[in-house]
């Protein structure tokens, strides 16, 4: 397929402005072909305004529609082949397999999308019927349903090309509640993003679904993301990426004369806890998964474990040698870009400054920074030094992480009291270890979105009951998910209907449930219709 450098605004494409960019290899710090321009705001406007006319079209669509436009578009990611893979790859520097690997996930999930949408139950249709010999008043008939709340904002997140951006949940699950998307492209791999784009468009096209229910902008400032986020018709919006950044457009989103949701899902230390029982039982092959997933996606994922505590004794020491062999011999590796080498480096810099802060290790390669190469990092403090220095929780993307020595136990729940919001927490121990160590548990419970016991908190599980979220820093939002099919709860609101006829309800709220999806009915859970 031949590359345009263009927006797609429905279905024409579009490149109104003189400013443009190119994408760049970051293995080899060569450009790539072709330039992208940045959008403007009469583009921009035209897409909101395309989406805001497709979405009631959309939103009435029969749920079995909105299902096949969802199975179709995975057929047509499948059907870019290796294209959508090498160019993932040129673009970010991530192997081939790993694009592979993306491109699974994002096809596994939307599949998820619509077997979510033909089952139905996610509507959370509830019927209390009316009783109009009540005293001292009848009681009506009220039923409610989630509905989706109109046109939505996507922001591509860097370090997921396929996975996490055009074809990333937060689209997917727009598209399931009946919600049309506009996403703006990561400029980091534009090129990815359009080859994605032409996937849903040609499944839009086969679907017959309305022109409007997708476009994509590109941009590399930051005017364009706050242009589309500030747009009237734009109803909610999803990020994946920097506090910075997050934090900057859901300031925006805040501001608006009507303020929208914003769900970002922004940094996170996902800090550790090596358990006395664990280390004794297995310390070397502990140490050897936390490295692995310290330096998965060269430390470009955001669970990736920032901070490792363990209590002072001969099993954490042999913790940490084993940990500090196993970073010496990573061999360096190409970062994302030349904008998140350059954060790392100048991030490492500062902690090697720190007196308080000792390097245990690091890649006994050189890394070479024409080719935007990381080094693995492992450095070493103390629970005092953690907790008088607020600035060494903030997150570092990269593959670095910090070993802290703790003396007790309470030493791990002050510091976990310190902690910020966090998408993860792992324990390494036992179930005995557990039990002794309640009070940390129950700390982590408010601190985390996703509690791991004797695992690691790369490599997210695409399933229903995953919530990828936690308190802020982590997301502006600590109930929502950006992974999982509760990605949907995003881009639905209830609706209720008070004594309307049965014929102008939605089919889910129908006295004869023609869907047969699971409902409430007066307190109940049932799949039966109303009788009478």
């Amino acid at each position: 397929m031949t590359l345009t450098g263009k927006h797609l605004i429905g279905n024409r494409e579009s490149a109104g402005s003189a400013d443009s960019f190119s994408p760049a290899n970051p293995s080899l710090g060569t450009a790539l072909e072709p330039l992208y321009f940045e959008a403007t705001e009469a583009e921009i406007d035209d897409a909101v305004s395309l989406a805001t006319a497709a979405f009631d079209p959309f939103r009435r669509r029969l749920a079995e529609a909105r299902a096949d436009f969802l199975d179709a578009i995975a057929n047509e990611v499948l059907a870019l082949g290796d294209e959508l893979l090498e160019r993932a790859s040129a673009e970010t520097g991530h192997p081939l397999p790993r694009c592979a690997s993306e491109r699974d996930r994002a096809v596994l999930h939307t599949r998820q999308f619509a077997e979510l949408v033909r089952e139905g139950s996610w509507v959370d249709a509830r019927i209390d019927l009316p009783d109009p010999t009540r005293q001292p008043l009848p009681k009506p008939d009220v039923r409610s349903l989630m509905q989706p709340v109109g046109p939505v904002a996507i922001f591509g997140a860097s370090n997921f090309p396929i996975a996490i951006s055009v074809l990333g949940a937060d689209t997917m699950s727009a598209f399931a509640a009946g919600c049309p998307v506009v996403i703006k492209a990561h400029p980091g791999h534009p090129g990815t993003c359009e080859l994605a784009a032409r996937a849903i468009l040609r499944a839009a096209e086969a679907t017959r679904m309305p022109e409007g229910v997708f476009s994509l902008l590109h941009g590399k400032s930051n005017a364009v993301g706050a242009a589309l986020v500030s747009h009237p018709g734009i109803v909610a919006a999803a990020f994946t990426g920097s506090l910075g950044g997050g934090r900057a457009l859901f300031n925006v989103a805040s501001a608006r004369p009507v303020p929208i949701p914003f769900y970002a899902e922004m940094g996170s230390v996902n800090p550790v806890f090596m358990l006395p029982g664990a280390l004794k039982a297995r310390s070397a092959r502990i140490a050897e998964g936390f490295v692995a997933a310290l330096t998965a996606g060269v430390g470009q994922f955001c669970t990736n474990p920032g901070l490792v505590l363990g209590l002072e004794s001969d099993e954490w020491a042999d913790f940490s040698e084993t940990a500090r062999e196993k970073v010496a011999a990573w061999a360096p590796a190409t970062m994302l870009h030349a904008g998140i080498h350059s954060a790392y480096e100048s991030g490492i810099a500062d902690l090697l400054e720190r007196e308080s802060v000792e390097l245990l290790g690091r890649s006994s390669a050189a890394a070479d920074p024409a080719k935007s190469e990381a080094a693995a990092y492992l450095f070493r403090t103390t629970q005092q030094v953690l907790l008088d220095d607020p600035t060494l929780f903030n997150e570092l993307f990269g593959p670095v992480s910090t070993l802290v020595s703790c003396g007790s136990p309470e030493d791990m729940v002050a510091i976990a009291e310190k902690l910020e919001g966090s998408l993860s927490a792992t324990i390494h121990g036992t179930e005995t270890d557990l039990a002794d160590y309640r009070e940390l548990v129950t700390v982590l419970q408010r601190k985390a979105g996703r509690l791991i016991f004797n695992g690691y908190p790369v490599g997210i599980e695409v399933c229903h009951s995953m919530h990828h979220g936690g308190p802020y820093p982590a997301t502006t939002h600590s109930h929502f998910t950006s992974i999982g099919t509760r990605a949907i709860s995003r881009f639905i609101r209830p609706v209720c209907y008070q004594d309307w006829p049965d014929t102008m309800l939605p089919m889910e709220l129908q006295n004869a449930n023609p869907r047969g999806v699971w409902r409430m009915l007066n307190g109940q859970r049932t799949r039966d219709g109303v009788v009478g």
